[in-house]
């Protein structure tokens, strides 16, 4: 398990969301990145989730008094799988882009034949 402070693993990313094209992250809408230490009880290696309606299922009723859409990435799973913090650094731009991908309507069949694991 890779040591990292809390606002070490913010900055990671902080710096993932970073990386997505000036073109995507303009089209993102109504979005709130969250970092949770642990993941769900029932799902506790989980590293990120995304709650909310993907812009593909939104319809001309959906931004009356919608809350934002929520992607969460945990902490304390994500440093258990890695051993270094360059691994922990690969694997938050990956949850994060994955998450993104869900907000977009990519589900994770489309992800796996990405690549994007």
């Amino acid at each position: 398990m890779v040591e990292m402070s809390r606002a070490e693993f913010e900055g990671a990313v902080s710096d993932a969301l970073d990386l997505i094209p000036a073109e995507l992250a303009a089209q993102i809408d109504n979005v709130v990145v969250l970092v949770e230490d642990d993941a769900p009880d029932d799902e506790p290696e989980l590293l990120g989730l995304y709650e909310g309606v993907a812009l593909t299922e939104r319809d001309g009723w959906w931004a009356a008094g919608s809350l934002p859409d929520r992607i969460t990435i945990y902490r304390n799973p994500t440093l258990a799988i890695c051993e270094t913090v360059e691994e922990v650094v690969e694997e938050v731009a990956v949850t994060v882009v994955h998450e993104v991908a869900h907000h977009f309507g990519i589900d994770d069949e489309r992800l796996h034949e990405l690549g994007w694991d």
